[in-house]
């Protein structure tokens, strides 16, 4: 066996050689397809393209991400070359959460806007999604929910709205939907005139959701906005960086939990597509106590005492502050990022 493994996976190196693979660790972007001419696996973040260009004519069988996203790899043409593709679905969700609600926190102090009674609405109800409602509830926010596909599926037993419903009854809009050819450019101007006078909008998807230059000209009548993600990433629009009120590098899923969950998930796809029996359960292990995730009581806490305690536990603003200092160097601050530990309420 032989796999091609991007090495800034944390936690992976070392761990198939034991069963007798053969491990090549290369930088994402470096791998190119004579690194997998002979390769069975490849597994890999969201900084390798996996398309006909890389795969084809190779000895690939299965691709393995320790992401939640699947956006660098043509699905299609996996499966129609017989390539398995397996992602971390929900390894990201905790530090997702995590972004949101310090980003909401941070600008509503910052800029003196009571958060009291607040309704918030989540655009996509997948992990991240649930887990933003979960944490939103106990926090005593409403919420909103808009998710067409989970809709159609759980109308009798769940409640869902339509997007205007959402747009128009929300004070915070999030969004954790993927991208596809219904929702690629969903926030445009019209999405942005539906929403209230002073909501908040917040980005930890796709930058593709959003028509970048609708999102400028709407900024004047809107609240504060949070961008993580960023269309045409590394080389994002400037314009747009300098009106937004958080911008960061694509680092809201960074979390120590997020990605022992992710390469473990990896791990384990790798494992039982080969029988590795001993990798079934691999789960990578640290008797570092900081990579437990921090429970924090909001009972009888002010809504200035949770803004506090939350950026105390991911202090937004300097990742805010570490991009706005050189945007040319959003590749170089992902993969140097340091894995912050995830909290919940």
């Amino acid at each position: 066996m032989k796999f091609v493994i991007d090495r800034a996976i944390p936690f992976i190196e070392g761990v198939f050689e034991p069963c007798g693979a053969t491990v090549v660790y290369k930088e994402g972007p470096d791998i190119v397809r004579a690194d997998l001419l002979d390769a069975d696996a490849l597994v890999i973040r969201t900084r390798t393209r996996c398309d006909a260009a890389l795969l084809e004519g190779t000895a690939v069988k299965l691709i393995a991400t320790a992401t939640a996203s699947m956006d660098n790899i043509d699905q299609a043409w996996c499966k129609e070359h017989g390539v398995f593709v397996q992602n971390a679905s929900g390894c990201n969700a905790g530090g997702v959460t995590n972004y949101v609600f310090s980003a909401l926190f941070g600008t509503a102090s910052r800029k003196s806007i009571p958060l009291n009674g607040a309704t918030i609405g989540i655009i996509g109800l997948g992990s991240a999604g649930q887990r933003v409602e979960e944490m939103a509830l106990a926090l005593g926010f409403k919420t909103l929910r808009y998710d067409p596909l989970r809709a159609e599926k759980e109308w009798q037993h769940t409640e869902f709205h339509d997007l205007d419903t959402v747009l128009e009854g929300s004070d915070v809009i999030t969004m954790h939907i993927p991208v596809n050819a219904t929702t690629r450019g969903m926030a445009d101007a019209t999405f942005f005139a539906r929403m209230k006078p002073g909501a908040f909008f917040i980005n930890t998807a796709q930058g593709e959701l959003v028509v970048e230059e609708d999102l400028i000209r709407a900024i004047p009548r809107l609240g504060p906005v949070a961008l993580d993600t960023w269309c045409h990433e590394p080389d994002i629009n400037r314009k747009l960086l300098d009106v937004v009120d958080i911008a960061t590098p694509h680092i809201a899923g960074y979390t120590l939990q997020g990605k022992q969950i992710g390469t473990s998930l990896a791990v384990r796809a790798v494992a039982r597509f080969f029988s590795l029996s001993s990798l079934f359960e691999f789960f990578p292990t640290t008797e570092i106590l900081e990579y437990q995730a921090v429970h924090i009581d909001a009972h009888d806490k002010t809504q200035g005492q949770i803004a506090s305690v939350i950026q105390y536990n991911y202090p937004i603003f300097t990742d805010d502050f570490m991009f706005r200092m050189d945007p040319s160097r959003f590749n170089e601050l992902r993969i140097g990022y340091r894995y912050r530990r995830e909290f919940y309420f």
